[in-house]
């Protein structure tokens, strides 16, 4: 009587073999790198590490988008309608989708996919859904060097969906070339939603659901949003931050937001503030990391954990001032052992 069959372990690829498979186009490699640098086991870093490292050379070429939108806007709608455009006419796509997590049990709802069933199912489309894991404006640790492996694999350009709350607006524009706001149509007041802050950011703002019925209230409020920023600073000097109308649902208006997205790349790369632009998001993001890294090896350090405890609940009781607990807390991460 024959026994059972053999189990079959499957082996870890080596980082030189992800690498390889990044710049074939492998998808399957692509997920198993995000999966790699996601992780925060410490020889999972080293080797995340080394494999950006590796793929360096083959990043940087292409279109990086940043979208919020309003809530009720059509985002996902909006984003797989323009993805598939994009697609249909030769490019390859990468949409990272940062979904909010749950502050109290650190669930994350991965949506994306499934609001996207047909740029998830187009072969020159690729999807990540990440959580946010609590980072700031939820914006997943790992979405820079997500959008670095999506780059090494050949996809030309990348949409960094935010999810539209407090301070992650400001994070992903920060790690893109231009910024894309989505607005709907005549919401009241046009300008109800559309904060101060974000009126900064946009690089393109784009009415959606410009279609039957809203298309006149739409160009109306196309127009309160030109008034509204031209009394703002730009973010580029070349640029002056443009306004136009779509429809995800009839396709209305996509050629015209992707000539726009394309003359602001045009503009900043021809007098080389784009360049610029990318080197201060490098450096940004090397002292969010290491602020990241020293939060994590202050909160892990056996004195500090020791001590916490009792510091947190001093704090809390109001018989200890924040800043003298955070005195004792430096202090007992400097002690040399």
């Amino acid at each position: 009587m024959a026994g059972p069959p053999p189990v079959t372990v499957r082996r870890r690829p080596t980082v030189a073999e992800l690498a390889a498979g990044l710049k074939s186009g492998d998808r399957a490699a692509l997920a198993r790198a995000i999966t790699l640098i996601e992780s925060t086991h410490p020889d999972h870093r080293k080797e995340a590490h080394a494999l950006l490292q590796l793929v360096l050379s083959g990043t940087g070429q292409a279109h990086r988008i940043g979208i919020t939108g309003v809530p009720g806007v059509g985002k996902s709608t909006a984003i797989e309608a323009f993805g598939c455009y994009l697609t249909a006419r030769g490019h390859r796509v990468a949409v990272l989708a940062v979904d909010p997590s749950s502050s109290r049990s650190g669930g994350s709802i991965l949506g994306d996919k499934t609001r996207m069933e047909q740029l998830s199912a187009d072969p020159n489309a690729f999807i990540r859904p990440s959580p946010s894991a609590g980072t700031l404006g939820g914006v997943a640790r790992a979405t820079r060097e997500t959008m670095l492996l999506c780059e090494a694999a050949g996809y030309d350009v990348i949409l960094v969906e935010t999810v539209g709350v407090g301070q992650s607006e400001t994070v992903v524009a920060q790690m893109v070339d231009v910024f894309l706001v989505l607005m709907l149509p005549g919401a009241g007041d046009e300008l109800q939603g559309l904060k101060k802050g974000i009126l900064e950011l946009a690089d393109v703002i784009a009415v959606n659901k410009a279609d039957g019925d809203n298309l006149l209230r739409a160009e109306s409020a196309a127009r309160s949003y030109r008034s509204a920023l031209h009394i703002m600073t730009p973010s580029a000097s070349v640029w002056q931050p443009e306004v136009l109308c779509m429809s995800a649902v009839t396709g209305n208006g996509l050629d015209k937001l992707w000539d726009t997205l394309q003359a602001h790349h045009q503009a900043l790369d021809a007098n080389g503030e784009l360049t610029e632009k990318r080197q201060k998001q490098r450096l940004r993001w090397m002292w969010a990391m290491v602020e990241s890294r020293l939060q994590e090896e202050l909160r892990a350090h056996p004195r500090v954990r020791g001590m916490m405890a009792e510091l947190e609940r001093a704090v809390h009781d109001g018989d200890l001032n924040p800043s003298t607990a955070s005195d004792q807390i430096l202090n007992a991460f400097r002690v040399e052992d």
